[in-house]
């Protein structure tokens, strides 16, 4: 059998893909993948998604995006695509050795911060530790937050953090930043900002009960080997994000990060019936609410495409 459109990858550009998808009866196929729902399965609170005044749980909305597109008939498998054959139409997808065939795919893997790989990354997840200063700075309105980072993302980070945050400190191993000039300075010009130069995070600091919370970090100076326990309620890894694109190396145009390419104001990539939506392709905004708005466009236009190149 082969299926008019196969969309690989869950979250929200995933999720509104298969929604568009199957309200226009393409009968799409859906493989969630390893972290259905993708990063906002590891979200918290969500406060900047239109249509929820009070907010909603990261998990608990990906579940309403799910029911949402099973009721149009989306055929949602929760397993994970392994190899993909793009040489010729129909485009072949695989789960191990099970092959499956489609006349167009959707490419909505997203993209993983790029975590320290201390312990407590892990455990305060969502409680403190966030790698995304504009979806949870908002919660730290008047408190004292760490930027872990020296490129361009820490410093748009640190300076975002400083409208909310009383005092953020920059922790940086090295004893200069890589991050352009322009945005390098108006961290350096910010009041609010310490920058804490040649240091690492050795250790997350903080509680579990009665309330989850960070409530320290233990930072190691790696020029004078000494240690200090900072006193904050948050920190934010910005060290990058890696796009989940590994699947489609040699196939799919990347650039040099490997955030999948797709020409200005589409959904399409090099390959014609191949297109990518969400944070596989998205460098700039990685937000919940740009891949939903992405997912759409590609489930236009994998309908536009079908219908002039037919079946």
């Amino acid at each position: 059998m082969v299926h008019e459109v196969i969309i690989i990858g869950s979250g929200p550009a995933g999720y509104t893909a298969a929604l568009y998808a199957a309200r226009a009866d393409l009968k799409p196929v859906l493989f969630a993948g390893l972290q259905p729902g993708g990063q906002l399965m590891i979200t918290t609170d969500v406060e900047n998604y239109p249509g929820f005044p009070d907010g909603i749980m990261g998990p608990e909305m990906m579940q309403l995006f799910e029911q949402q597109v099973a009721r149009f008939g989306t055929d949602i498998r929760h397993e994970v695509v392994t190899r993909v054959d793009f040489s010729q139409r129909p485009f072949k997808v695989y789960v191990d050795d099970q092959e499956h065939l489609a006349e167009t795919i959707i490419v909505s893997t997203g993209a993983s911060a790029k975590w320290l790989g201390l312990p407590g990354e892990v455990h305060f997840g969502g409680f403190g530790v966030s790698a995304c200063a504009t979806c949870d700075g908002f919660f730290f309105r008047g408190k004292r937050v760490i930027v872990v980072g020296g490129g361009d993302t820490a410093m748009e980070e640190a300076n975002y953090l400083t409208k909310h945050a009383e005092k953020v400190y920059l922790v940086h191993r090295r004893d200069s930043f890589r991050a352009s000039k322009i945005m390098q300075d108006r961290v350096l010009n910010n009041p609010k900002v310490e920058v804490l130069y040649d240091s690492v995070i050795e250790e997350i600091l903080g509680q579990s009960e009665p309330v989850k919370k960070v409530t320290g970090a233990r930072i190691l100076n790696l020029k004078t080997c000494e240690t200090q326990d900072l006193p904050i309620d948050g920190v934010f890894v910005a060290i990058g994000h890696k796009p989940n694109s590994d699947l489609f190396k040699g196939l799919l145009d990347m650039d040099e990060v490997g955030y999948v390419k797709v020409q200005p104001g589409t959904t399409r990539t090099n390959i014609p019936g191949v297109f990518a939506a969400g944070d596989v392709a998205d460098a700039v905004y990685r937000q919940a609410v740009t891949a939903a708005g992405t997912g759409c466009m590609a489930a236009i236009d994998a309908e536009r495409f079908l219908a002039t190149e037919g079946h």
